[in-house]
């Protein structure tokens, strides 16, 4: 079932949608400073390329007041756009019968696109 979801997930936007956040790690990466934010986009690039089969946990060694910090960074540079689009996409398929497990996968792209600092992606 997880393959199929993840399959249908490429095809309806979620290839781009990787290759988006892929882009912006790029982007990152160019200064030393960006490359902790760009390290993020290619975890969440990794994420929305095939989510299906897996799930955002806290992380076990989180960096405390750093991680906290960089997730107000991340915030003021974009992540909270991020996460209003997915919210917005979740919205959208809630709409539908079928669209409902995708809206899920979106809300929890929207809580890992607000914060990613301190956050892994682990298999079910």
């Amino acid at each position: 079932m997880n393959l199929l979801g993840n399959l249908i997930w490429l095809i309806c936007g979620g290839l781009l949608s990787a290759l988006g956040y892929a882009v912006a790690g790029v982007v990152f990466c160019v200064s030393i400073i960006g490359i902790p934010f760009g390290w993020q986009c290619f975890k969440i690039a990794a994420f929305v390329l095939w989510p299906f089969g897996k799930t955002i946990v806290d992380s076990r060694s989180s960096s405390g007041c750093l991680s906290l910090l960089f997730n107000i960074v991340w915030i003021c540079t974009g992540g909270l756009y991020t996460a209003l689009i997915h919210i917005l996409f979740a919205f959208l398929l809630f709409i539908t019968i079928v669209g409902i497990p995708f809206a899920r996968k979106h809300l929890e792209l929207a809580g890992l696109a607000l914060a990613p600092f301190g956050k892994d992606i682990v298999y079910k």
